[in-house]
């Protein structure tokens, strides 16, 4: 909205003309959404407090859970108010993706948000039923699929892209839809099984989707994405815009969700951090690269799937609780110890990620 407006001053005062180029704006987006998140963070939880939305732990969990309950919860949407408004404020908003990651992303957050609300309206009731929540899910990345395949304006926007080869490019026809909707709703439930212990989520979160910024900025980029052999989709370069209100809204939510926790996020903080990691993506046709750079969320997965499969089979545990993070604390890991060697993992593998951009 305010490049609209710098653009007008522009022809003017040559110094706006620094608002026109994609890294400062970018910049401009970290910074607002993490001044949006730590100045309206302390209003949001004395409310969320005074409103006793406190959250219900889990009798099966790790005992030394016990003592959150009631700590103020639904914190997530901080995180999807500041990654509106800053993207809103530095994207373009005559871009095509802006929109569909803003509008993919704002609709998961609903959903997170009504499976919150019926956790603490009947906290015996577990949120929405898992077939509802799927099928809303399902809705919103069936239509952001079906959205990008009738408005690409290149083949290249519904081919699949190997890392590591240049001359590797999948023509999907239709298949791209499937595609796009297993990563957009994959990657928001695997958000959301990793959001289990303070700050766990969300600082993996925010380093991938400063990793798939660099791939939004190279992608949009005709000189760099030619140089380095990745596809060239036009207008990608934005989502470089709204990673970065994602990296400012995820760390100034990691503020206050840091161990101990002030406020936790929810489903609604969950759900909008994964679904707008996989709409990002999606757009930018690195798919892969975001399963090696959100290696956390894919083992967390497994490890869930994992443990299901084998009781079911066997009636054995493969873990001593999933997801896999529940495993080292019942181990005798202090939840930081988890959390910390988490992030650390979680920095290795999207720099990994971001190293295919040469290795091709």
């Amino acid at each position: 909205m305010l490049t609209y407006y710098f653009d007008t001053l522009a022809v003017d005062y040559s110094f706006f003309n620094v608002f026109r180029y994609l890294t400062f704006r970018a910049v401009c987006a970290v910074l607002t959404a993490l001044a949006l998140s730590l100045l309206i963070g302390p209003i949001m939880i004395r409310r969320l407090t005074s409103m006793r939305i406190g959250a219900t732990i889990r009798n099966d969990g790790p005992t030394s859970h016990f003592e959150k309950s009631g700590t103020p919860t639904m914190g997530g949407g901080l995180i999807v108010v500041a990654l509106v408004v800053a993207t809103l404020l530095w994207a373009d908003l005559g871009n095509r993706f802006v929109w569909i990651a803003i509008a993919t992303s704002a609709g998961f957050g609903v959903i997170g948000w009504l499976d919150d609300y019926q956790k603490l309206r009947a906290p015996k009731f577990s949120g929405l039923s898992a077939p509802n929540k799927f099928l809303l899910q399902s809705m919103v990345g069936f239509g952001a699929a079906l959205v990008l395949y009738h408005t690409a304006v290149a083949p290249v926007e519904t081919q699949l892209i190997v890392p590591f080869f240049k001359s590797i490019a999948i023509d999907l026809g239709m298949g791209f839809v499937l595609l796009a909707w297993f990563v957009i709703v994959g990657a928001s439930n695997a958000v959301n099984l990793t959001d289990g212990l303070d700050g766990l989520a969300v600082l993996p979160s925010a380093l991938v989707a400063g990793g798939l910024g660099v791939f939004a900025y190279v992608s949009g980029h005709a000189v760099f994405s030619g140089y380095l052999g990745i596809p060239y989709i036009v207008g990608a370069g934005e989502m470089m815009v709204f990673c970065a209100a994602l990296v400012g809204a995820g760390l100034g939510f990691l503020w206050f969700n840091t161990y101990p926790a002030q406020v936790f996020m929810g489903d609604v903080g969950a759900l909008t951090l994964g679904a707008a990691l996989g709409i990002v993506a999606v757009i930018v046709r690195q798919e892969i690269v975001l399963a090696i750079m959100g290696g956390i969320f894919v083992i967390e997965t497994l490890s869930v799937i994992l443990q299901v499969v084998s009781f079911r089979l066997t009636g054995r545990r493969v873990f001593k609780m999933a997801p896999l993070h529940h495993h080292f604390e019942l181990k005798g890991w202090p939840e930081p110890r988890v959390s910390v060697r988490f992030w650390i993992i979680s920095l290795v593998l999207v720099l990994a990620g971001i190293a295919t951009l040469k290795i091709r």
